[in-house]
């Protein structure tokens, strides 16, 4: 009895870790579209604090990071659907812990919701990673 419980808590994990991988992929692309697309338009411009003027200075440099946001989420995705199980928890351990320096160090140096936007969903999906393991 206690060994079906083990496997349906591991297969819990497994699944709330592929969630937050998920969640955090989509955490990216919503950013991509934002720094790339949507910087000097008025939902941009609200979500990074920025007048017309300054976006319009910084929008080539935000479109640049709107791409590596891009590339991160492209590297969870991959990871998703990934076919040999060992190797997709390998990349996901490796691009949620990318996500969660970046957002450590956002928080750190730009503005402390991106802990909680991006840094927090990407270490509890590391954490259901690890559990599940």
């Amino acid at each position: 009895m206690h060994e079906s419980l083990d496997f349906l808590n591991n297969e819990a994990m497994e699944i709330l870790a592929k969630l937050f991988v998920g969640i955090v992929a989509i955490i990216h692309i919503y950013i991509l579209v934002l720094e790339m697309f949507l910087y000097t338009k008025p939902i941009g411009m609200k979500a990074f604090r920025q007048t017309s003027e300054s976006a319009k200075t910084t929008s080539v440099m935000m479109a640049n990071q709107g791409l590596y946001n891009g590339f991160l989420a492209a590297g969870l995705v991959w990871s998703l659907f990934h076919p040999v199980d060992t190797v997709a928890a390998q990349l996901q351990i490796f691009f949620l812990l990318c996500v969660a320096v970046a957002g450590l160090y956002g928080a750190y140096s730009a503005n402390k919701r991106i802990l909680f936007i991006q840094a927090m969903p990407a270490l509890i999906g590391l954490g259901f990673i690890l559990a599940s393991s």
